[in-house]
């Protein structure tokens, strides 16, 4: 179950994770329990980060892009080429502060 997020607070994230540099790092070997276990430390930590996708097929970049967010419960706030944008709210103390909308 992914996050819904209104146009407006996409908005807002994606401003946010402009100065970001990807944390996690997707390889040729795709998406593996390992790497969503990586990822789900990442976004804990986190809650926004950018990934990089080492693929060149779009399709399967896109694939890659959309099992990341399905597994790890994050929502797919923008994507830029290679790299996409996660957000997956904290548990206790949220960092990021969503503007109603």
């Amino acid at each position: 179950m992914s996050i819904a997020l209104s146009n407006p607070q996409k908005r807002y994230l994606r401003g946010l994770a402009h100065e970001l540099k990807p944390v996690v790092l997707v390889g040729a070997k795709g998406v593996t329990p390992a790497l969503i276990a990586e990822l789900d430390v990442a976004l804990e930590q986190h809650e926004l980060l950018k990934v990089k996708v080492a693929a060149d097929d779009r399709e399967v970049r896109d694939a890659w892009i959309e099992e990341l967010a399905g597994q790890s419960s994050a929502a797919l706030v923008g994507r830029i080429g290679h790299v996409a944008i996660l957000y997956r709210r904290r548990k206790e103390k949220p960092l990021v502060i969503l503007p109603k909308g």
